[in-house]
């Protein structure tokens, strides 16, 4: 009976044990939201509100459970643009004093809500207003089918609190779940455990998200979306017009999610499935959980670029499930899942691409180095974002620098020590948001545990907290890219007939593209887009690359279609490379500004924001 006892008691403890694990809230100061979890903080939203195309506004109610860990009297909670109208507490609704303090850039205002120490639930009657950053209202002619309208959110960095009020710090995660009223012949979705895969007869749709997460990763969009399954727990939402090839591009989605698992252990959210935005999402794809939203750019008829779904997919383990506590530790988030999105390319796709994704992420890393400045503060790992945007902080550096940082360890300690490391981190910080500092007494504890010969193979403080890249930086090499680098040597005296016949590949055409000569002619260029066809038929990679040196070498026949591609898309990463090579000349910053007058009504806020502080 001792003996039951005893175990009975293990068991009990070990529960506990994992229910702190699972639950817990990082308390680090986060420069960037006014909330202040230590005393008071939020554990599970019920949101319930009505999605407006005639007026373009969401409004309803959040009700939120909390945690009055001092059982004082304040709560505060992060608000942006919003219009709150009325704060109740309890389920009495008992009517409550807020106050909005003063507002700061990128911030929005601290909404100061007063609570009594034994409160539990707050409730707070809001609606959002035309200035919502993280809301991309779209008319019928925005949208792929052009019949109706859409409307989705992006929450990341902080813009989440411009659509909901809430506690906007990746440090503290919460559960919720949503009631979202829209109109009868449109369907919602959300960044949820479950999503409708129909319309129903009447516009109400429930959604629950049983795992805690942060505000950011907080998603709905809302059109003409139809659903194609993949497999038992994989599919992908689009608009009509775009559903078949969408889930053709995508087949292979399942075998990715096997294929992670496989490195980091079980997928555990439930269902992975994507969804495909009208062109102008921000971004190549958004993590947000169960429900990745992606740029329409990804389908490009012959899955040449689904290595982004890798990526987004690889969020599942770094970022959504290992969350970084602050935005300074944004590496934390994009080092990581790079890394995991290169281990799942190599798996799907072969180590010869794996080699070649290796050399081009090289490249983005000397590249990006070379724009800062190898002094510049922004090329440490951990940054500092204080007084800044923390948008500014989602730069290449954190995926290249991070990618390549934990390229070093494995190289250092072998594949067959790092795998099983990095599914134990998953692991042991599952459904939690870390610090940069948590990550360092990790991988000292639990992989060099004291060994100074292996850390200083490593160089821990170097890659994390020193500019520049570290003398131990790994080699890289492709076979396949020296044959490309022999034919680049070559063409000009053999001419150019019959390349396309030896570089085939999305990859292999971008390297070629980006080590054409310095001095090459509009002429050579002409011959070679005659060869390739990369201004009329190149994918969204291909397209961008070329016209990079379709800009620089002044080859005029794209220039039509360079204005027509930066105006189709609103990827801001993509844009800013074309802006950033236009403003080179006068002439070049002239005809950008242009294009941007003509593109800017369809651009996303953040894209919009970020050209138009280039080009000022």
């Amino acid at each position: 009976m001792k003996k039951i006892i005893l175990v009975t008691l293990f068991l009990i403890a070990l529960a506990c044990q994992k229910k702190d694990q699972t639950e817990k809230t990082t308390t680090v100061k986060d420069e960037h939201s006014y909330s202040k979890p230590e005393l008071a903080v939020v554990k599970h939203l019920d949101l319930d509100i009505k999605v407006d195309f005639d007026t373009q506004t969401i409004s309803g109610k959040a009700s939120w459970l909390i945690d009055n860990i001092s059982k004082g009297n304040e709560i505060i909670f992060d608000e942006n643009t919003l219009n709150i109208t009325k704060v109740t507490l309890g389920d009495d609704e008992k009517e409550t004093k807020f106050e909005l303090g003063a507002a700061a850039e990128f911030h929005g205002k601290p909404l100061k809500i007063t609570i009594e120490p034994n409160t539990t639930k707050v409730n707070i009657y809001y609606s959002t207003t035309k200035d919502a950053v993280a809301l991309q209202w779209l008319t019928p002619e925005q949208t792929a089918d052009k019949k109706k309208p859409f409307v989705f959110s992006q929450g990341e960095s902080i813009w989440s609190r411009t659509w909901i009020p809430c506690q906007d710090s990746p440090g503290i995660r919460f559960t919720y779940n949503a009631k979202v009223t829209v109109p009868k012949d449109l369907l919602a979705v959300m960044s949820a455990s479950v999503n409708p895969q129909q319309k129903n007869d009447t516009g109400v749709y429930t959604f629950k998200q049983d795992k805690a997460i942060p505000s950011y990763l907080m998603a709905i969009a809302v059109g003409d979306i139809e659903f194609k399954a993949i497999d038992n727990r994989t599919g992908v939402y689009a608009e009509p017009s775009l559903i078949k090839k969408a889930a053709w591009e995508f087949a292979e989605l399942g075998k990715m999610v096997v294929a992670a698992e496989k490195l980091y252990g079980p997928y555990r959210w439930g269902r992975y499935d994507v969804l495909v935005l009208p062109p102008s999402f921000p971004y190549g794809g958004m993590e947000n959980p169960n429900l990745t939203f992606l740029t329409p750019g990804v389908i490009a008829g012959d899955r040449s670029l689904t290595s982004l779904l890798a990526h987004e997919l690889g969020h599942s383990w770094s970022g959504n499930l290992v969350t970084n506590a602050t935005w300074d530790d944004i590496w934390l988030n994009e080092g990581f899942t790079t890394y995991v999105e290169h281990r799942i390319g190599e798996e799907i796709f072969g180590k010869e691409e794996a080699e070649m994704q290796d050399v081009l992420t090289r490249k983005d890393l000397d590249d990006n180095i070379a724009e800062y400045g190898a002094t510049s503060p922004d090329t440490r790992l951990k940054v500092s974002l204080t007084g800044r945007n923390p948008d500014d902080g989602i730069s290449q550096i954190p995926y290249v620098k991070g990618y390549n940082f934990l390229k070093v360890i494995e190289q250092a300690v072998g594949r067959e020590k790092f795998d099983p490391f990095i599914k134990n981190y998953f692991d042991a910080h599952a459904f939690q948001s870390i610090t940069t500092e948590d990550f360092v007494k990790y991988i000292n504890d639990n992989l060099i545990k004291g060994d100074k010969t292996l850390a200083d193979k490593i160089k821990l403080e170097d890659w994390i907290y020193k500019p520049g890249v570290p003398s131990n930086i790994t080699s890289v090499h492709s076979d396949d890219f020296t044959a490309i680098d022999n034919i680049q040597k070559e063409w000009r005296k053999t001419g150019v007939k019959g390349l396309s016949q030896k570089i085939k590949s999305t990859t292999e055409k971008q390297h070629f593209i980006d080590y054409l000569p310095a001095d090459i002619t509009a002429e050579e260029m002409a011959a070679i887009d005659a060869e390739f066809s990369f201004t009329k038929n190149g994918n969204f990679v291909i397209k961008r690359q070329w016209f990079v040196q379709a800009i620089r070498h002044e080859y005029k026949t794209a220039y039509p279609a360079i204005e027509q591609f930066m105006i189709a898309t609103s990827r801001t990463g993509s844009l800013m490379t074309l802006y950033k090579e236009l403003v080179k000349t006068p002439e070049g910053k002239t005809w950008a500004k242009q294009i941007f007058d003509k593109a800017k009504s369809g651009y996303h806020a953040t894209t919009v924001q970020a050209v138009g502080d280039l080009l000022k």
